[in-house]
C-alpha cells in the first residue's frame, strides 16, 4: 500500500479585504480530478459575479496537480496557491480563491501575497491531518484473555472496531501497518502463544496531526 500522506478533514472558506479588494479562499478535500473539477464549478456557479475565481488542486491519483490564473497576470494567482498547497506538504485537497475587485491595483507582488495569503488562511482553517495505511486484523481469544488483549491493542496503537461474543470472543481492530509486527509479538508472547493475529487487509484511517 502507498505511504501515509497530509491531507484535509473538513471544507473552509475565510475571507480577508486587501486594499478594498474581497479574497474568499475555498478549500476542500477531494481525491479525484472530477471531484476537483466539481468543486471549481460550483464555486464559480456560486460566485459568477467574481472578478476572478482562482484554483489550484493536487491529488495523488496519478500525482496530478493544476492551476488557474483565471485572468489574472500570469504567475500572480495560481501558481501562489499551489505552492501554499506544496509547502503544507497536502495533498488530495482543492483550493478555490474568489476575488472581487475592488477599484485599487494591488500590482505583481501585492497580488502573489494576497493570493498567497488566502491560500494559506483556508489551509490554517481546514484541520491537517495525516492518513496513514492501517492493517485489517482480527484475532480470536477465550474469555479470560479478552480483558488483557481488549487493553494491549489500543495501548499499542490500534483501534478496536468490532468484539463478538460467543463461544469466543473475536475482536476485529486496525492500527498502522508499521505497529503490526511489534503488537503480533506482544499477543503472542501474553497469550503463550495461543492467540495468533490475521490480518484480513490494509485501509487508510485519519490521524491528528501531534
Amino acid at each position: 500500500m502507498p505511504a501515509d500522506y497530509k491531507t484535509i478533514s473538513v471544507e473552509a472558506a475565510p475571507e480577508f479585504v486587501e486594499r478594498r479588494s474581497r479574497f474568499i479562499g475555498y478549500i476542500k478535500p477531494v481525491t479525484t480530478e472530477e471531484q476537483a473539477l466539481e468543486f471549481i464549478n460550483t464555486i464559480r456557479a456560486k460566485h459568477w459575479d467574481a472578478t476572478h475565481n482562482v484554483y489550484a488542486y493536487v491529488l495523488r491519483e496519478q500525482n496530478t496537480c493544476r492551476y488557474s490564473d483565471d485572468n489574472e497576470p500570469q504567475g500572480t494567482a495560481g501558481m501562489p496557491v499551489l505552492d501554499v498547497i506544496r509547502k503544507s506538504g497536502l495533498t488530495d485537497v482543492c483550493i478555490v480563491v474568489t476575488r472581487y475587485f475592488g477599484g485599487v491595483l494591488l500590482g505583481g507582488g501585492g497580488l502573489v501575497r494576497a493570493y498567497s495569503h488566502s491560500a494559506s488562511l483556508a489551509v490554517e482553517a481546514a484541520k491537517a491531518i495525516l492518513m496513514r495505511s492501517c492493517a485489517l486484523c482480527t484475532l480470536e481469544c477465550t474469555y479470560n484473555q479478552y480483558g488483557r488483549l481488549s487493553s494491549l491493542v489500543p495501548e499499542n496503537g490500534g483501534v478496536v472496531d468490532n468484539a463478538d461474543f460467543s463461544d469466543k470472543v473475536t475482536l476485529q481492530f486496525h492500527l498502522p501497518a508499521v505497529d503490526l509486527q511489534r503488537l503480533e509479538k506482544l499477543i503472542c508472547d501474553s497469550t503463550s502463544g495461543t492467540v495468533t493475529v490475521q490480518k484480513e487487509g490494509e485501509k487508510y484511517y485519519p490521524f491528528d496531526l501531534e
